[in-house]
């Protein structure tokens, strides 16, 4: 009996291609070539993520961004034109036995809807992940509608780094637990603080360091140790808490750099270590508008 043929269809084998890179060679027959492009898409959509925003010095991130974007568009349409050329080559083809519109299905529901995903998954879970800054409450050092990369190896057993004082961090919000704050963790596990107009002191010392009276309110200069950051008190008569607290043990205590429009652990009290889920590490990308803030892709944040 003699082996079914059947002409490969190029523009089929295209848009298999286009749907997911690989596709279109596996209804070619490629499979060495599927396994390559498939791997070489995971690393590039996924894992590279996870190189760029926890491996490569910050300030690379925008030319690597580039670059990955622009390797993952160059993988994707050699995938699509080389599985047409390759289609219209075989003028007599022969079946493979596994070869059928299921097998094909099947390993787009596998590679897209579960392997990827999970992928994913973990890496968001484990290594590093994107967050949108939504508000204004870490002004000036954060902006609304920063993009920035979280490493979330942080605050887990085995971390190569303590959580410190002077550390801006992802954590669940305690009043909704499907909410992220970010915010600077000011106050470790039995620090003192207390708060008192914009002066805020640790175990009895002063932050501040320096002073800056503008227009609208003070930049104040903090330090804790080597670290040192700024922060914004846009009124010195806004009514804020006056705090004077003991942070428990397995707490920390929270606070925006822009101290007049922040809700904090002023208002929400201490958080638990445990929900402390990452550190804000750098921004990969930030917009306002139309506008894109060219100058902040690839700050660090400290």
């Amino acid at each position: 009996m003699q082996p079914p043929y059947k002409l490969r269809k190029p523009l089929l084998a295209a848009l298999l291609s286009l749907l997911l890179p690989g596709l279109g060679q596996l209804y070619n027959g490629e499979w060495r070539k599927t396994i390559w492009l498939l791997l070489g898409f995971g690393l590039l959509s996924v894992l590279g993520i996870v190189v760029i925003g926890l491996y490569l010095p910050i300030s690379w991130t925008l030319p690597a961004l580039i670059i990955g974007v622009f390797l993952l568009l160059i993988l994707w349409l050699y995938s699509v034109t080389q599985a047409f050329r390759s289609a219209r080559r075989q003028r007599e083809y022969t079946l493979k036995s596994w070869q059928s519109a299921g097998v094909y299905g099947l390993v787009w529901v596998v590679c897209s809807l579960i392997a990827l995903p999970m992928l994913s998954d973990y890496v968001q879970r484990h290594r590093v992940e994107a967050f949108l800054v939504p508000s204004n409450s870490m002004n000036p050092t954060v902006l609304k509608y920063d993009l920035l990369f979280a490493d979330k190896r942080y605050n887990r057993i085995g971390a190569t780094h303590p959580v410190q004082r002077g550390d801006i961090a992802i954590f669940i919000y305690p009043d909704s637990r499907n909410t992220y704050f970010i915010k600077r963790i000011i106050g470790l596990p039995g620090d003192k603080v207390k708060i008192k107009g914009a002066d805020v002191s640790i175990n009895g010392k002063s932050l501040r360091q320096q002073t800056t009276t503008g227009a609208h309110g003070l930049l104040v200069t903090e330090t804790s140790g080597e670290r040192t950051w700024q922060v914004f008190w846009n009124n010195q008569q806004a009514q804020l808490p006056q705090t004077d607290i003991t942070v428990p043990h397995g707490q920390v205590f929270m606070m925006g750099d822009n101290r007049t429009d922040s809700n904090d652990s002023r208002f929400f009290g201490t958080i638990p270590l445990q929900d402390v889920i990452g550190k804000a590490r750098q921004i990969w990308f930030s917009a306002e508008g139309n506008t894109i803030r060219w100058e902040r892709i690839g700050t660090a944040l400290h």
